[in-house]
């Protein structure tokens, strides 16, 4: 069979388009076709919604089932494995109109994302911290790097960190409503579970320029920047004690 053939098969499958091709129309012709097209997208907006548990809760199984079966007939997954499937949904939300009156949606389904990804992230080592203090205490220069299983966000209009976490499991009792500002989050995995806590802008801002290479003291200067007094001591001490780097940082 050519590509054609397999093109047109999608096209039928994704699309329903009729096909040119005698054997894919006769296979469209058979009811079993239907059922199978059916069962391909079903299986993707289950999985959609498994990996979104906040946004499901949030929304509604019947709100949220409708839009992951939206999201699987524009995105079909990648890889046969679909605990992963769903990497570009929070975009998708923010785009999405009948979302448009829940503007911290799209935030939140970010954390969700944030917490498969550290979840089926790689096990890399502990950061050998007191190497590290004593680097530091030398005056000399520090790159950190952040760990694999390590996630942040800041979002600056909406308190989607608290919203999450009360929605992110099913027996969690939900939170009154938050005082209405921009919130950060920290999501690691110590000991093989991914733990979660909130996070100020400055730290949000210090990950962010390990992340792109800074050492320690351009990225504690970017971080008093975003967040004016912080505690950068503080910060660090709190940043290792979650796990937040591995064992990569560079000691000059």
């Amino acid at each position: 069979m050519n590509k054609d053939y397999y093109g047109q098969f999608l096209q039928a499958l994704l699309h329903g388009d009729a096909a040119a091709d005698p054997q894919i129309a006769a296979l469209q012709a058979q009811p079993a076709f239907a059922v199978y097209r059916n069962t391909v997208f079903k299986g993707c907006a289950d999985a959609l919604m498994a990996n979104y548990p906040a946004v499901r809760r949030l929304v509604g199984e019947a709100w949220m089932g409708a839009a992951a079966l939206a999201y699987a007939c524009a995105n079909l997954p990648d890889d046969a494995c679909l605990i992963a499937y769903g990497r570009t949904f929070p975009d998708f939300l923010s785009r999405l109109e009948q979302a448009r009156e829940l503007p911290y949606l799209p935030g939140v389904a970010a954390l969700d994302r944030c917490w498969t990804e550290s979840h089926l992230a790689a096990d890399d080592p502990a950061i050998d911290a007191d190497g590290l203090f004593a680097a530091l205490s030398a005056g000399r220069d520090v790159r950190l790097a952040p760990h694999a299983a390590a996630r942040w966000q800041w979002a600056a209009e909406h308190p989607c960190y608290s919203i999450w976490s009360a929605n992110r499991n099913e027996d969690a009792a939900l939170a009154q409503t938050p005082d209405w500002h921009g919130e950060g989050a920290l999501l690691t995995r110590p000991d093989g579970q991914v733990q979660w806590q909130p996070l100020s802008v400055g730290a949000c801002r210090f990950l962010d320029a390990c992340r792109d290479g800074m050492g320690v003291a351009q990225a504690a200067g970017a971080a008093l920047q975003s967040e004016p007094g912080m505690d950068i001591a503080a910060t660090l001490g709190r940043l290792l004690q979650a796990g937040s780097f591995t064992s990569c940082a560079s000691f000059h």
